[in-house]
């Protein structure tokens, strides 16, 4: 399972990684509105994005239901989790629920985008045939 989701559990990694580092004094890109937020929905979009990429990689191009819900519930209990290590065991960040509510925008908008991808690919199967 984990030779399979690889890129997932790289990703994974990196992203708890990112969020319990200290942040510079100096941000790059700091001046940019709601940056932090954007951040947070790009790395959680890119979370799901990622884990479709391995699903698809292990040969399904279409999922079903219950593989883009716990795609979304695996980014949404990652955001959760790492914002309750920023509160409770960082001494260098903070946790913020609407960090947390960024993450899952962010997972969502993602699914919502694997939803139009996978509807394409059902439209050039059945052109094939």
């Amino acid at each position: 399972m984990i030779k399979a989701y690889i890129l997932t559990l790289f990703v994974t990694v990196a992203i708890v990684v990112l969020s319990t580092i200290p942040i510079p004094e100096h941000p790059p890109l700091g001046d940019v509105p709601l940056m932090d937020k954007w951040v947070h929905m790009v790395m959680y979009g890119g979370l799901v994005l990622v884990m479709w990429t391995d699903h698809v990689a292990r040969g399904r191009r279409m999922f079903s239901w219950s593989v883009r819900g716990i795609m979304v519930l695996y980014a949404l209990a990652l955001g959760g989790a790492m914002e309750l290590v920023q509160a409770h065991l960082t001494t260098c960040r903070s946790g913020d629920w609407i960090d947390f509510e960024a993450d899952a925008v962010g997972a969502l908008v993602a699914t919502l985008c694997l939803f139009y991808i996978d509807k394409l690919w059902k439209e050039k199967i059945l052109v094939r045939k």
